[in-house]
């Protein structure tokens, strides 16, 4: 009984290929099909031709490329593959609203172990368990009759081939302009197929990668700092707080009506509220806004290896110093000192690998108190990071109840979400705030400024789209909407004829990007360079003498 039940059944190697292709054409691209009823309304005949030929042109597609791979016998292994890939994209996307694209892969890899565990959840197991690695366990447990002699056997697959791309010819001939049109008109559609989105993006990342060790491009090699800087024995100390996955439209600075920034609102600051960012993500958007690229022209292969802002300053003789507790710079502090925080484990601040940012102030005392000469601090923070935004605050700022205390977030109300996420700007706000009097604890002896920027913004479950990484081009603004802040001492102010009553005014009449960090840092500074760019140095008009 026991060995006709565990008996491996077996199948001919025609009809195998024909049931994989089969699985992999519809039950892996569910969510494919989901987004062409997005774009396709089936209000006619044609349109209900059109997309049931889907599933035929993707059936035909993947019997020929496992069929040529039964040649060289891997049929097996491409299909298991396959399964696996098709069943992960297909989860992310249906889940979450993500795309698979390049900078999608980037992210993966960029990854900490503790980000990955955030994602693991019993749906994600359950989900990825049966559709594609028990899928792909049987696809290689069942037995597959070959076919012989040889000679038949390449004449049916020669004709599995052929019927294959006849009917693939045949859709063309009769909706070839309704493809092209639907595709064109929705770029991103083909990024939901599966497997050749993940397949096109791994590829397109490792093309990118292969770049990255290209000789470094040195840019500001005439910097130097202002001379009527560098005749003043006051020091100067910037420190720059690098957010992460903030958004600009719930901070309470931005007219948000919860009081999130409760404390920032009495350091006297000059918030900017319409501020955009370079990219959806932190692999695009940290690279790009140190780097001199506006976004616009923006190079992430020549970003790999050139230059940023931070090696600018300190070429021009300042201390800089970064400070991690988000899994990496993307390659902005590669050449200053930095330090990886999380590392530290403290006890009270650090669980699971992932530490509350107040981790980045350990020691920031005692570095300040020995720095000979001026500073410039980065305080890379994990912020709003999700999907366990539970985890990026101390439980005395669960301020606003009742929370979604899982990283299945896809499953809690969006109230509770919004709630669980505005608790971290709460968060952020007292980061931002302990930074800022920090830097006024040490006006003794230095001239001091800050500077707060998010690197992207996060999407909350609007129209179903939840996290970032978003094509920027499709993104809607809550990825790319996000929050700014100046902070300048009096004596910054004083010292440097700096107006901030023009800052105010300027930034709730303007709008600004991540494309103004680069010189208004060098400005901050004064650091002098061909590089810097006076109209993108926010403090520049309105500067007095």
């Amino acid at each position: 009984m026991l060995k006709l039940l565990f008996k491996r059944p077996a199948l001919g190697l025609i009809s195998w290929l024909l049931l994989i292709s089969f699985y992999l054409a519809t039950f892996l691209n569910i969510a494919f099909y989901k987004q062409v009823l997005q774009d396709l309304p089936l209000d006619s005949m044609r349109n209900v031709l059109v997309f049931l030929s889907m599933p035929v042109v993707a059936f035909s597609v993947m019997n020929i490329v496992l069929t040529l791979a039964s040649f060289l016998w891997l049929n097996r292994l491409v299909a298991c593959i396959f399964i696996l890939v098709g069943a992960s994209a297909q989860y992310f996307i249906m889940t979450y609203g993500i795309i698979i694209d390049r900078s999608m892969i980037a992210n993966m890899m960029d990854t900490t172990p503790a980000e990955t565990f955030a994602l693991l959840t019993p749906q994600m197991l359950i989900t990825i368990g049966v559709s594609g690695i028990l899928a792909a366990l049987i696809a290689c447990w069942v037995r597959i009759n070959p076919i012989t002699p040889a000679l038949r056997s390449v004449l049916f697959r020669g004709a599995n081939i052929l019927v294959s791309a006849l009917l693939i010819v045949l859709v063309a001939a009769f909706f070839y302009k309704d493809y092209a049109s639907l595709f064109r008109n929705n770029k991103e559609l083909v990024k939901s197929l599966s497997p050749s989105n993940s397949i096109v993006a791994t590829s397109s990342w490792y093309s990118h990668q292969r770049l990255a060790h290209l000789p470094l491009v040195r840019i500001g090699e005439d910097a130097h700092r202002n001379p009527m800087m560098v005749k003043e024995k006051r020091k100067n100390l910037t420190i720059v707080v690098l957010g992460e996955t903030s958004r600009g439209d719930n901070f309470s600075l931005s007219g948000y009506s919860r009081q999130t920034n409760p404390l920032l609102e009495k350091d006297d600051v000059v918030y900017f509220p319409r501020t955009t960012s370079c990219g959806t993500a932190t692999a695009v958007s940290v690279p790009c806004m140190f780097s001199d690229m506006p976004r616009a022209h923006y190079d992430e292969e020549l970003a790999q290896h050139q230059e940023g802002v931070l090696d600018i300053i300190q070429r021009a003789g300042i201390n800089v110093l970064w400070n991690d507790n988000d899994g990496g710079c993307k390659g902005a502090c590669d050449r200053v000192p930095h330090q990886n925080m999380t590392q530290l484990n403290l006890p009270g601040q650090c669980i699971d690998g992932e530490c509350y940012d107040d981790v980045l102030f350990h020691g920031l005392k005692e570095y300040i108190n020995n720095l000979q000469g001026d500073g410039v601090i980065v305080l890379h923070t994990i912020g709003s990071h999700g999907p366990t935004y539970y985890n990026r605050y101390p439980a005395q700022f669960k301020k606003f109840t009742p929370t979604c205390d899982t990283n299945e977030i896809q499953t809690c109300s969006q109230q509770q979400l919004v709630n669980t996420y505005d608790n971290t700007i709460l968060y952020v706000d007292y980061i931002v705030d302990k930074a800022i009097n920090i830097l006024k604890a040490h006006q003794d002896n230095f001239t001091t400024s800050l500077v707060y920027l998010s690197d992207h913004g996060e999407s909350l479950g609007e129209n179903g789209v939840y996290l970032h990484g978003l094509p920027y081009s499709i993104a809607p603004d809550t990825q790319k909407h996000v929050p700014m802040l100046l902070w300048l001492s009096e004596d910054y102010q004083q010292r440097y004829q700096v107006s901030q009553t023009c800052l105010q005014k300027r930034a709730s009449s303007e709008d600004f990007s991540q494309d103004n960090l680069f010189s208004t840092l060098l400005g901050l500074t004064g650091v002098q360079t061909q590089k810097y760019q006076a109209a993108d140095d926010i403090l520049q008009p309105c500067r007095g003498g």
